[in-house]
């Protein structure tokens, strides 16, 4: 299955903030989307995160696209929307120290995250596909395609906005 996995357009939201599943546009979505309009193939399938910065996108490149929660960003539950400076320090160390398994208080792990995404991947139909979603989402995903151990896992970078394709087997 060829699988188009694209990063939404940078989120309106002020830099150095905790933002995963907080609901945010995007900026620059309409130049973003006339750009990849241009490289992605016609008439396959698009399914998308539902926050804002990835359907927003999404609805400019199908008319329908499907949204689905598995393709959400990491919950990162009361980390959400505070400054990365204000997180405690004990609490950043233990994600350090368990990169794939640790969750922030009521939030989520990669590990979850990465089984979702997987999950949704798992149930797609179709032979080709665009994915809007989120840097976690597409980072998760490629770490497991490419056997990638956790304590790697953040070596994995996509910019806002950008396409990475990947051909995965059935």
């Amino acid at each position: 299955m060829r699988l188009h996995l694209i990063r939404h357009p940078k989120p309106q939201i002020e830099a150095g903030r905790c933002y995963g599943r907080l609901d945010v546009p995007a900026m620059g979505i309409e130049a973003v989307a006339a750009a990849l309009r241009a490289e992605l193939p016609a008439g396959v399938p698009v399914f998308t995160s539902p926050l804002r910065r990835c359907h927003d996108l999404a609805a400019l490149l199908h008319a329908s696209p499907t949204a689905d929660e598995r393709l959400a960003e990491m919950h990162f539950g009361e980390w959400e929307g505070r400054p990365w400076d204000e997180i405690p320090r004990a609490e950043l160390d233990a994600w350090a120290a368990d990169v794939a398994g640790y969750a922030p208080p009521g939030g989520e792990s990669p590990r979850a995250l990465q089984r979702r995404a997987l999950d949704f991947v798992a149930s797609l139909a179709v032979e080709e596909a665009v994915i809007v979603t989120h840097a976690g989402v597409i980072r998760t995903l490629l770490a497991h395609w490419q056997g990638l151990p956790p304590e790697r896992w953040t070596e994995l970078n996509f910019a806002y906005g950008s396409c990475t394709r990947v051909t995965v087997p059935r």
